[in-house]
């Protein structure tokens, strides 16, 4: 295992970012930070007490007309200038991420601030080229459509990727001229914060992009509030349930990125070193806690147990210990709680039947480190083939017949992502389309460039994140017909 290396000060200036300032009220409940790389408390926020939870609605509709009337190319220009800063500032925030999550530094250098840096730019690109369209009618009338921001969006995030995913959100939203208050999740709270405060320095006027602390309690107060008109969240099925319900109430607009349960399929004649590459990336990347995971892999019977030899083999090349040593690969649990639940299932599948191929132990050194986990020999029925983990544990199924594979591939009530591995390219591009999954690969696993809309369907979510389809998510259509001649009438 490598050394734990030094670790900087994560204390935050303040709890909540405001109207363009960092805001405190020590009234609300207070929140530990926990690094997981040890248990240690790094530092305390509290969570936002109705004042600063209406303070921040406040400023962001407040905010809401000024920052709609500029064109979509000032708007666009400050994105991208946001989008410069997190890049200059990459180390310092990805060393954040990694005290906020436990990722290792070696991955948040790469996949975190850079990738929220990829969505401002991106967004803050087509800001300018938000347009409607014409439609020429009889008698020469003819008609327009404009596309108009909803107003103030709610956006909830998750753990796993604070910084992706807030840049995520933020992006699309702020490119369509809408305003938004962001919670993060409360277990990390502490990288949304330095978005808020780079977007004011790239310019964005205050209460643009407010953020703000707390639970549940939290994210029910601003979802249900009226001056909300979208709610954008990544985060659990059953949360998402609760959200989408609160946000029917006020037929508010939203985006549910939730969870999964995804498929990788394995065919005998694919390049099995390259499947097993995948299936390191889409069940221990990030310590297993990623949405998208491919966390049920069907290999195909003539292979199967060259890809688990091959597979354990690789496992070799893990690196555990403290996550902001540059060689560490491997990370740990982002809190205790998210451990027990792993370790819950682990036993799960032991009890039920499933060999345990690799881990299956936690790591005997501080902070909340499992090993990554293979079981072979499971069956569909098994609660951890049924079930989202959301930690570095894979189960290995085989399969028969390719219509065998892809109709046990879709037997889940999730539907985020899927992949086929084969050298077979109609075949790829035939089991892709059968697949009921929102993002499917083939030959590749968990690649989300932003140029690529991300989403899910069944259980996993509504709307899509990303790409153009994401401002279709964060506008509307206002339609004007326009007569150019005498209006008839029947009388």
């Amino acid at each position: 295992m490598a050394q734990d290396a030094p670790r900087p000060d994560a204390t935050p200036k303040a709890s909540h970012y405001v109207n363009g300032a960092y805001r405190e009220d020590e009234a609300g409940a207070p929140i530990p930070v926990v690094y997981p790389a040890t248990g240690e408390e790094l530092t305390r926020v509290h969570a936002a007490t109705p004042a600063v939870i209406d303070a921040a609605l406040a400023a962001a509709a407040a905010a809401g007309p000024v920052w709609a009337a500029m064109t979509g190319a000032e708007r666009g220009r400050i994105l991208r200038r946001a989008a410069d800063i997190l890049r200059e500032r990459n180390r310092e925030l990805s060393t954040l991420e990694t005290l906020d999550t436990g990722k290792p530094l070696q991955e948040t250098l790469v996949a975190d601030a850079a990738s929220g840096a990829d969505a401002l730019e991106y967004f803050g690109g087509l800001a300018a080229g938000i347009a409607g369209q014409h439609f020429q009618l009889a008698d020469g009338d003819w008609a327009y459509t404009i596309r108009e921001p909803l107003g103030v969006c709610v956006g909830i995030g998750a753990w796993n990727y604070p910084t992706q995913i807030a840049c995520w959100k933020a992006a699309p939203a702020l490119a369509c001229g809408n305003t938004m208050v962001f919670k993060p999740s409360e277990t990390t709270p502490l990288c949304a914060l330095k978005l808020a405060e780079i977007l004011t320095e790239a310019g964005a006027p205050p209460g643009v992009f407010n953020v703000v602390q707390g639970m549940g309690e939290v994210g029910a107060q601003l979802v249900g509030d009226d001056r909300v008109a979208k709610v954008s969240l990544t985060g659990s099925v059953p949360t998402g349930r609760r959200v989408y319900a609160a946000a029917a109430e006020g037929m508010k607009h939203v985006t549910m990125e939730l969870g999964g349960k995804s498929p990788i399929l394995v065919f005998a004649d694919a390049d099995i070193d390259d499947a097993v590459s995948a299936a390191i990336n889409g069940n221990f990347y990030s310590s297993g806690q990623i949405c998208s995971n491919g966390t049920r892999v069907f290999v195909e019977e003539p292979v199967r147990e060259e890809f688990l030899a091959k597979l354990s083999a690789r496992l070799s090349g893990v690196v555990m210990g403290d996550p902001l040593d540059e060689t560490v690969n491997f990370g740990p649990m982002v809190s205790e709680r998210q451990m027990q639940i792993v370790q819950g299932y682990i036993e799960k599948g032991r009890a039920e039947g499933a060999r345990l191929v690799a881990g299956g132990g936690r790591v005997d050194r501080a902070g909340f480190y499992l090993e990554p986990t293979v079981f072979a020999d499971v069956t569909d029925d098994m609660t951890i083939a049924r079930e989202e983990i959301f930690g570095p544990v894979m189960s290995v199924f085989s399969f028969a017949t390719e219509e065998e594979g892809l109709a046990r591939a879709n037997a889940t009530e999730f539907g985020l992502s899927a992949a086929v591995f084969t050298r077979d390219l109609a075949r790829g591009h035939r089991v892709a389309a059968g697949l009921r999954a929102g993002t499917c690969w083939i030959n590749q696993y968990n690649l989300t460039p932003i140029e690529m809309p991300f989403g899910g369907v069944k259980m996993s979510g509504v709307g899509r994140e990303n790409s153009r389809a994401a401002l279709e998510h964060y506008s509307q259509e206002k339609t004007v017909y326009v007569g150019m001649g005498a209006v008839d009438a029947p009388f």
